[in-house]
């Protein structure tokens, strides 16, 4: 990679190079002539024969003057014409530097413009034009993420204002209808203190979701890894969401070899994968199976969620684990959840060091978790 970055600006030093010897080859080259003729008396007689036409004065009173004031003072003279020739060597390499200078001012111009337009300079400034180009890709590209953030902090408030409002307007609604009937039959009063409670601890469920995913982006996390028993971890995961994923009909096919241990934050790892299964049994079809396998390489444990469904398009599946996404835009929030359990499994994967992946294809959606297969276990801040 060095090598390449020094070839880059090969053809601008060559230049440079060529540049300065040009000039100090120049200089030389002057001096030796002014030397040569003046001095070594090739070029006397005409300077004899100017001064007699100039000064009209006879051959011998300019010759003495040419004697006395040329080649009486020559160490004056040589002094004199090689600072001119400096001054005239460094007017041309300024000149010269100005080019550039120039070309580089209008490239960062074009830079700071906001449009497509490209940079263009001196083929020996190929690095640079380069760099600059890419600069400017850059800059366009941050200010397309700088808007899509502020689109997405838009949508955030947006969602939390939707969100929330609908637990909170039913608990409102419940406790001004028993605060206005004061005769409310018992029953009835119970079962609507009842609705009320589950609405408000649907709110805080809520709540804290919406805190837990601000935790993981600001990485303010925890994790105590250990040697995880994946093969245990999901049979207790599969017999705790049991009667959840049996509402529809469905049913677990868990194909995990019992040997097959992780290393990893047990509890974070178990929201992970109850996500996941959460969200196969929502989007799969009645009276179909939900098949979860494992496998391990010397490098990655990898874990599948399988179900049947609706095939997701191309579009959608990189925006499944976007926060507060819903694929099902018409499921009410406190059926359908916040969309942020995608969002919360996929922050806790990366801070595992892992990947996760979506697939759809012919009815069948495919989630694909990996963590790396490490030996050695340790707690550890991401920071």
């Amino acid at each position: 990679m060095k090598q390449n970055k020094k070839e880059e600006f090969t053809t601008f030093q060559s230049k440079m190079m060529q540049r300065f010897c040009a000039n100090a080859l120049l200089s030389v080259l002057v001096v030796a002539a002014l030397y040569r003729f003046v001095w070594k008396q090739r070029m006397g007689d005409g300077v004899v024969g100017l001064l007699e036409d100039t000064l009209h004065i006879r051959h011998e009173a300019a010759f003495m003057l040419y004697h006395e004031y040329f080649r009486g003072y020559r160490e004056i003279f040589f002094v004199v014409a090689i600072t001119l020739i400096f001054l005239l060597l460094l007017w041309r390499l300024f000149r010269w530097m100005h080019k550039y200078f120039k070309e580089i001012n209008q490239g960062i111009d074009i830079l700071l413009a906001e449009d497509d337009m490209q940079i263009c300079l001196s083929p020996e400034m190929l690095p640079f034009e380069r760099k600059l180009n890419l600069a400017k890709q850059t800059l366009r590209q941050r200010k397309a993420e700088a808007l899509s953030a502020e689109r997405r902090k838009d949508e955030l408030v947006m969602y939390l204002a939707h969100d929330i409002r609908t637990p909170l307007t039913s608990i409102i609604g419940y406790l001004n209808l028993l605060e206005d009937s004061s005769e409310m039959p018992l029953d009835q009063r119970a079962k609507h203190l009842h609705i009320t409670l589950e609405k408000a601890y649907r709110l805080e469920e809520m709540i804290n979701e919406f805190f837990e995913i601000t935790r993981y982006n600001s990485q303010q996390i925890q994790l105590s890894k250990e040697p995880v028993d994946l093969g245990l971890l999901l049979v207790q995961l599969c017999d705790e969401l049991a009667p959840a994923v049996s509402q529809n009909g469905n049913f677990i096919i868990l194909d995990v070899d019992e040997t097959l241990t992780v290393c990893a934050d047990s509890d974070k790892l178990a929201r992970v994968f109850g996500n996941l299964l959460k969200n196969a049994a929502a989007y799969s079809y009645p009276e179909t199976e939900i098949r979860i396998s494992a496998t391990a390489s010397d490098a990655l444990v990898r874990v599948l969620f399988q179900n049947k469904g609706a095939d997701i398009p191309e579009d959608k599946l990189s925006t499944l684990f976007d926060k507060f996404y819903r694929l099902d835009k018409a499921r009410a929030s406190d059926t359908g959840g916040t969309g942020l359990g995608l969002a919360i499994a996929k922050e806790i994967v990366l801070l595992h060091g892992g990947s996760i992946q979506a697939a759809s294809e012919n009815n069948t959606i495919t989630f694909t978790v990996e963590l790396p297969n490490s030996l050695q276990c340790s707690s550890e801040i991401s920071i």
